[in-house]
Parts: C-alpha cells; sequence; structure tokens
C-alpha cells in the first residue's frame, strides 16, 4: 500500500504550530515574556536558515511541559487549538487529504514539532498516524527530556524507516509533501516529492529536480 505523508507546519497548517505554541505560553504569561520570545524568535530563525541545533532547541521547547502539571497543560493545549490552530487549517489540504484516501493511500503526518503539540492536530485532519519528536513522559509528568530520536532532517528517514518495520509501504510509490528544505532528506527517499508553498532552497532544487511545486493556500 502506498503512503501520502504530509509535514504539518506550514504545509497543512497555515503557520508554524511549534513556534504559534511558544508564542501562546508568552501571551499567556507562563514563560518570561523577553527572554523566551527572543529565544523562541532565534530558534525559527536558526530553522529556516537550515542551522537549528536540534538538542538544543528541544531543551528549551520541552521545559515548559516539566513546569506545569499535565492537567494545566491539556486544558492550555485545549485552548491553543481551539483559538490559534483552527483557524490555520487549509481546506485545499483537507482536500488533498481526502483525495489521497479516497485512492487507497494511508496518510501519515511526519513532523520535528512534539507529540504533545501535534497529537491533537493530526486528529483535527482526520489522520491516524502521527510521527513526530516525542517528550518523555515518566512518574505521571513530562520531564523536559526527548524520548528517541527527534523527528528532524534525516530524523525523520530513521523514524519513518523504524515505523515501516510494523507498517510495510512502498516508499517508491509513495508522496511526501513538504515546504522546508529541512525536508529534503526524506524527499529524496519517495517516489513522489511534492514542493508544498515551498521556502526558496527548496523551490530551487524542486525546479533543478522536476519535482512538483504546488500551493495549498490559495483556498485558505
Amino acid at each position: 500500500m502506498n503512503l501520502a505523508i504530509f509535514d504539518l507546519d506550514n504545509t497543512l497548517l497555515a503557520g508554524d504550530s511549534d513556534y504559534l505554541w511558544g508564542m501562546f505560553l508568552v501571551q499567556r504569561g507562563l514563560v518570561e515574556r523577553e527572554a523566551y520570545e527572543a529565544a523562541n524568535a532565534r530558534f525559527y530563525e536558526d530553522y529556516r536558515r537550515g542551522a537549528l541545533d536540534i538538542a538544543v532547541f528541544l531543551q528549551f521547547a520541552l521545559a515548559p511541559l516539566a513546569a506545569y502539571p499535565p492537567d494545566d497543560l491539556f486544558r492550555w493545549r485545549d485552548e491553543f487549538i481551539a483559538e490559534v490552530i483552527r483557524p490555520l487549517r487549509l481546506p485545499a489540504a483537507c482536500e488533498l487529504i481526502r483525495s489521497h484516501v479516497d485512492q487507497g493511500h494511508t496518510p501519515i503526518i511526519i513532523t520535528a514539532t512534539n507529540r504533545f503539540i501535534t497529537e491533537p492536530i493530526a486528529r483535527l485532519y482526520g489522520i491516524e498516524h502521527l510521527l513526530a519528536t516525542t517528550p518523555e513522559w515518566r512518574d505521571g509528568r513530562y520531564t523536559g527530556r526527548c524520548v528517541g530520536t527527534p523527528c528532524f532532517q534525516a530524523g525523520k528517514v530513521i523514524r519513518l524507516t523504524e515505523w515501516l518495520r510494523d507498517n510495510p509501504h512502498d516508499l517508491s510509490q509513495s508522496y511526501f509533501y513538504t515546504d522546508s528544505h529541512n525536508d529534503i532528506p526524506l524527499l529524496e527517499q519517495v517516489g513522489y516529492p511534492v514542493a508544498v508553498d515551498a521556502d526558496d532552497r527548496l523551490a530551487r532544487l524542486a525546479r533543478e529536480r522536476g519535482w512538483p511545486l504546488i500551493s495549498l493556500r490559495t483556498q485558505a
């Protein structure tokens, strides 16, 4: 069976859920405003440049999960999804997912953003399978650490390869949709790579290699 693999941030969503969660924490006064806001912006720019140190970023991004009781975190997450994420869903993205399901393809989201943030977003899109960076949970709380390989750059290939051991699919007949040059390692593994509202580096490579360039924002 073929896969329809989707990046999440700035691909299925008209925004970056990881960055926006950080801003949500700032706006709610749950983190120190000036320092956290500056670091959040700096890490996002590093990501866009392809220079993100994922280990350092995860220390930053997962720390708030360890700072608060889970019940509070889940309540705030529900508010974040309702207020920030739902308006960023793209109708054309929903149509694209449906078209693959109608063809018998298995949809899967693969994202560097951690599972705490992205699990309810995957449910919004009706997608069962999610590969995301995994925050550690121990003794009824998040620890602020990551479990396993971060689902970022070549780590996406590693995580997908692990998943395929128990879920055999043919990557040579599978699709991968993404906006980011950070995902080139996985784009090179599938039979049908597609650049979606691509950043400049990915758009140049897509033109060189003859990969399709599409937009999902025209109907947003």
